[in-house]
C-alpha cells in the first residue's frame, strides 16, 4: 500500500535471454529469476514465451523429450510459488497425448496450477511447426485476485480472444511473449486488446540473440486504455518490476534490476 492508502500489486517481468535447447541452464536462470523477483516483493511473476527452452530449440533437441504439464521442475516452481506467497505465468512446452502444445501455466500462490492457456496463432511453419494451436479461451481465477486472461504473443493479432476473457470477467491480461521489433514486429496490438476490452494488459518479451532471430531490441509492455504506458528493453538477462493499482487502474511506478543475474 502507498502512501495514499492505494493498494498495489508488484508484477515483475523476467526480461530473459534463454538458450535455444540448454534446458539445465535456461531452467537454472529462470529460478534464480523467480526468487529475484520474489525478493524484490513481486507478487505476480511472468516469463517470457519458452523461457525454458528458447525459441528455436527444436533445431537443437527436437521435440520428442517433452513432457506433460507439471513435470518434476514444474512442481518445484509450484511449491517455490506456495512458499512465498507468489503467482507466477510460466511459459513451457506441454505434451497432451500425442499433441505438444506451447503453453502458459498459471500457478497460484497455494502452488496450485490454476490454469492454462495454449497458444492460439502458434505459427504451423519453421520454429513454432512443432505446436498444435491450441483451442480454449478461458480465464483464470487467481487466489486473491479473481479472474486473469492470459494471452502468448500473436495472439493479440486476434482482438477476439481478449474480448472473450473480457466478456468471462477477466480483470487484467497478461502475455509472455518472444517478439521482436522490425518486419511483423508489435505494431500497436497490445495496445488494442486493452482499447477492445478496456483491461490492462502487462507483456513480457524477451531479450538475446538466437541463430536467426535477433531480440535483444525487443520489449517487454505495460499497455491500458489503449496506450503503451511503459515499455522495457534491455541487451541482457533483466527484471522490470511494475507497481499497479488495479482499485484505480494506473501505474505507479517501475523499476529495473539489471544486468540480472
Amino acid at each position: 500500500m502507498n502512501a495514499t492508502g492505494t493498494s498495489l500489486t508488484r508484477i515483475a517481468l523476467l526480461h530473459l535471454s534463454p538458450e535455444p535447447g540448454a534446458l539445465a541452464q535456461n531452467r537454472r536462470l529462470v529460478d534464480a529469476a523467480i526468487r529475484a523477483a520474489a525478493d524484490a516483493g513481486a507478487e505476480w511473476i511472468l516469463t517470457p514465451e519458452l523461457a525454458t527452452t528458447g525459441y528455436e530449440f527444436v533445431e537443437r533437441i527436437g521435440s520428442d523429450w517433452i513432457e506433460t504439464q507439471p513435470d518434476p521442475w514444474v512442481q518445484g516452481v509450484a511449491e517455490f510459488a506456495r512458499r512465498r506467497r507468489v503467482t507466477v505465468f510460466l511459459s513451457v512446452p506441454e505434451r497432451v497425448e500425442e499433441r505438444r502444445y506451447n503453453t502458459l501455466l498459471a500457478i497460484d500462490r497455494v502452488g496450485q496450477i490454476a490454469g492454462r492457456h495454449r497458444k492460439i496463432n502458434a505459427l504451423r511453419v519453421g520454429s513454432e511447426a512443432w505446436s498444435t494451436p491450441g483451442q480454449e479461451i478461458n480465464a483464470v481465477p487467481i487466489d486473491g485476485f479473481g479472474l486473469v486472461g492470459m494471452l502468448i504473443c500473436a495472439d493479440a493479432y486476434t482482438p477476439s480472444i481478449a474480448e472473450t476473457l473480457a466478456r468471462q470477467g477477466a480483470r487484467a491480461l497478461v502475455s509472455s511473449a518472444a517478439w521482436r521489433p522490425g518486419l511483423h514486429g508489435p505494431n500497436g496490438e497490445w495496445e488494442a486488446v486493452t482499447e477492445a476490452t478496456s483491461l490492462p494488459i502487462f507483456v513480457c518479451n524477451r531479450t538475446g540473440q538466437e541463430r536467426r532471430i535477433d531480440f535483444t531490441a525487443a520489449q517487454s509492455v505495460v499497455a491500458s486504455a489503449g496506450k503503451r504506458l511503459v515499455s522495457f528493453a534491455a541487451p541482457r538477462n533483466a527484471i522490470f518490476l511494475i507497481d499497479w493499482s488495479f482499485e484505480e487502474n494506473r501505474l505507479v511506478r517501475h523499476s529495473t534490476i539489471a544486468p540480472f543475474p
